[in-house]
């Protein structure tokens, strides 16, 4: 059964990949990257140079960015792109940037025209998103679609990922008697991991005293939450890299030459061949990690205070830069430089872990298991929001 889902699933995902890729392209070259050359002008709305209190929505763009950022920034760049790598090589580094780079251009738009179409919820509060846009912009008929669009993010915002993968490194790299890892109770039936079943529980309790505050708690949290966890997580990487700083352009020059090549890569051939497949495997990772084009930063963008449409595409744009280009980015090269990646056949955040274990040697995988921590809860503080947004929508 999970073999015929997933074979469906690679099915349906080529032409969508391609979809947020062309899409993003067609984007890009109608604005004429205009975009691209104002990205002081979207630090400045970051910093709140234009804010203005008295504007229609729920939070400060630097909070709407921080509650976007929290879902993006999670355990897809701790686990996805380890996967990535032990799956593509490191020329599936280079596919996940042009991704980003043009999925800087959708979010552009997206989240323009978030704010742009505004509509109330069923509790008659001002709203925005990509199933707002839909009915407000394109009218009744298009209703369906945008019913469609609520119930399928009411289902891809499910934390399942991010609660499965911060479960599997906390039992890894946080618990080391084998009797509690192997502790089990059973349930009507049911044998459940008994740690599995606290560390599940606990994130519920944290989880749930964020999310009854609505998105001013949650984009609260997440403003302070996003910096301190992404410089910790910058200042680990930043000193592995330094201990193997002259391997660093090596694998620059690598990561280039592997996308074309496909030297590293095992999985499936796509498109005719291995490097279609390379491809597609890039497209796919990058997509999951930064989410351009999936339609959640709009509706994070949708809640921020303005009136100025273009200003809050711009403050979205910045997303898939500090996601991928730069999170992401430092996770690969922190993986790449201290080889673990050809001595092991693991992959997901046991891979990322023994590079840290590796250059930080005692302490390393702790710091990881940190990050991860504050990656995991406050992706799920933000899918959380995503999907009561959807079900106030539907309901």
């Amino acid at each position: 059964m999970s073999e015929w889902i997933a074979r469906i699933a690679n099915d349906i995902y080529t032409p969508v990949a391609f979809l947020l890729i062309l899409g993003g392209l067609f984007f890009l070259i109608y604005s004429r990257f205009a975009q691209y050359k104002y990205f002081k002008h979207a630090i400045n709305v970051l910093r709140g140079k234009y804010a203005n209190p008295n504007d229609p929505g729920q939070i400060n763009p630097y909070q709407a960015l921080s509650t976007a950022l929290a879902s993006t920034v999670g355990m897809g760049n701790i686990a996805g792109v380890a996967a990535a790598i032990s799956i593509g090589g490191p020329g599936a580094l280079f596919w996940m940037w042009v991704t980003a780079f043009v999925g800087m251009s959708t979010n552009f738009f997206t989240s323009a025209l978030a704010v742009m179409y505004r509509g109330k919820d069923s509790a008659g509060e001002i709203q925005g998103g990509p199933m707002y846009v839909i009915r407000e912009a394109l009218g009744k008929k298009w209703y369906p679609l945008a019913v469609l669009f609520s119930v399928c993010c009411l289902v891809g915002c499910l934390p399942i990922f991010q609660a499965n993968q911060l479960t599997q490194a906390i039992v890894d790299i946080g618990i080391n008697s084998e009797e509690i890892k192997a502790a089990t109770f059973n349930f009507i039936g049911f044998t459940i991991s008994t740690p599995k079943f606290i560390i599940g529980l606990s994130l519920m309790v944290i989880a749930g005293i964020v999310i009854l505050g609505g998105i001013q708690r949650i984009g609260n949290w997440a403003g302070k939450m996003v910096p301190m966890m992404i410089v910790l997580y910058f200042l680990s990487v930043f000193a592995i890299l330094i201990m193997h700083i002259t391997d660093i352009p090596h694998y620059l020059w690598m990561i280039v030459k592997d996308a074309f090549s496909a030297e590293n890569y095992h999985g499936e051939p796509a498109l005719g061949g291995i490097v279609g497949g390379l491809i597609i495997a890039g497209i796919r990772r990058a997509s999951f990690s930064n989410e351009a084009g999936i339609g959640t930063a709009p509706l994070a963008l949708g809640a921020s205070k303005s009136t100025e449409p273009i200003r809050e595409g711009l403050v979205s744009m910045l997303s898939p830069a500090i996601d991928t280009l730069i999170v992401c980015t430092l996770t690969a090269l922190a993986i790449l430089a201290t080889g673990v990646w050809q001595t092991t056949d693991a992959n997901g955040v046991t891979l990322t872990s023994m590079a840290f274990q590796s250059a930080l040697p005692g302490f390393g995988k702790y710091i990881l298991l940190t990050c991860a921590f504050f990656f995991a809860v406050t992706s799920v503080f933000s899918y959380s929001y995503y999907g009561s947004k959807s079900l106030s929508f539907l309901l």
